[in-house]
């Protein structure tokens, strides 16, 4: 932090021990620290009524919690979906979303300010790369957005501004702490990885045990279609995301989700849904069809028939298949959608 305080959210439980003792206080002064920060949302260090005055004053002196600051909050009039604006402490912006559905409460949260992956479809690439987000930066999203709604959330994907697995060891840290019993509790397989395919990165998800779930960002059936919607395509071929994908099925026993946007003329005929048909036969998992969100002026949205086409084409596959017309759209808030506007 510019002030020179130590910033502790985004500290494991360890680290915050080592925080305490470091400023000369009792180990188990960490644990009261994490549950404050975590459990009980604190949003300062005068919360932290079981901690001595003076130690209070000591944590004000030398500590901050909260990364973020409120820049913007803007309510969808179509469904129970909220976009917030966030500033970070060195003026870059990220958006997160919050949406209601019946008995879930799931956040969309962003892992990097921007994105460097230039997918053609996406307002996110679009506004460029500008950095990581840190591991408290990614929580205090979080934390943030259940204080500020008055919800305990059930679901987080990380599928906001960036590719969670090139900032891969900030994302695994945050999703620990949201996933951690003694703190925001979310269970592991409520919290969704999504990736434009990094193939290392996803052996090191599947080799580490990971309780988190994983998303691929497919989008086309086939390379020449996918070199052109998606720029890693270039870098790591179907053939090589599919064997890491089958990888990860079969290590961490858990079906992959694919994530599979809808562009009208581009990658919704028959034959891409027959295409994508052979690439996933035989493996195991679920699939999320995304209409187009209005992003970039030069794709659109396929019409309901063609959607229920692409569905029946699918069949075949005896796998789940769900249609997600995403909700927020209206205020630039659905998949692919994300983008600090600047006037």
């Amino acid at each position: 932090m510019k002030s020179g305080k130590k910033m502790l959210t985004g500290l494991t439980l360890q680290e915050l021990e080592q925080f305490a003792e470091s400023i000369g206080e009792k180990k188990f002064r960490g644990r009261q620290l994490f549950s404050w920060l975590y459990e009980k949302r604190a949003t300062g260090f005068v919360d932290m009524t079981d901690l001595a005055k003076g130690l209070r004053e000591k944590l004000e002196a030398v500590a901050a919690i909260g990364c973020l600051q409120l820049a913007g909050r803007t309510q969808s009039n179509e469904s129970n979906t909220v976009k917030y604006l966030f500033q970070l402490q060195d003026n870059h912006s990220i958006e997160s979303v919050l949406i209601r559905e019946s008995s879930r409460r799931t956040c969309c949260l962003s892992t990097q300010a921007g994105c460097a992956f230039k997918c053609s479809f996406c307002a996110t690439g679009a506004m460029g790369f500008h950095r990581d987000l840190t591991a408290g930066e990614i929580v205090d999203q979080v934390l943030f957005i259940e204080r500020e709604a008055g919800v305990d959330l059930t679901n987080v994907v990380l599928m906001g501004m960036g590719e969670p697995l090139q900032n891969y060891d900030a994302v695994i840290k945050a999703c620990r702490l949201l996933n951690h019993p003694d703190g925001l509790a979310i269970a592991g397989r409520h919290i969704v990885l999504s990736t434009v395919g990094i193939v290392p990165a996803i052996y090191r998800f599947a080799d580490e045990g990971h309780p988190f779930r994983l998303a691929i960002s497919l989008h086309a059936p086939t390379d020449e279609k996918r070199r052109i919607l998606l720029p890693i395509g270039r870098k790591y071929p179907l053939a090589e995301l599919m064997k890491a994908v089958r990888y990860y099925a079969q290590k961490a026993r858990q079906h992959p989700t694919f994530e599979y946007v809808l562009l009208a003329g581009v990658n919704d005929s028959e034959q891409d849904a027959e295409d994508l048909v052979r690439l996933l036969k035989g493996l195991p998992c679920k699939i999320n069809l995304i209409p187009y969100n209005a992003a970039i002026e030069k794709f659109s949205t396929p019409d309901a028939q063609a959607v229920d086409r692409f569905v029946q084409r699918l069949l075949p596959l005896q796998a789940p298949v769900s249609v997600r017309w995403s909700k927020g759209a209206d205020i630039a808030a659905a998949c692919g959608q994300l983008a600090i506007r600047h006037p």
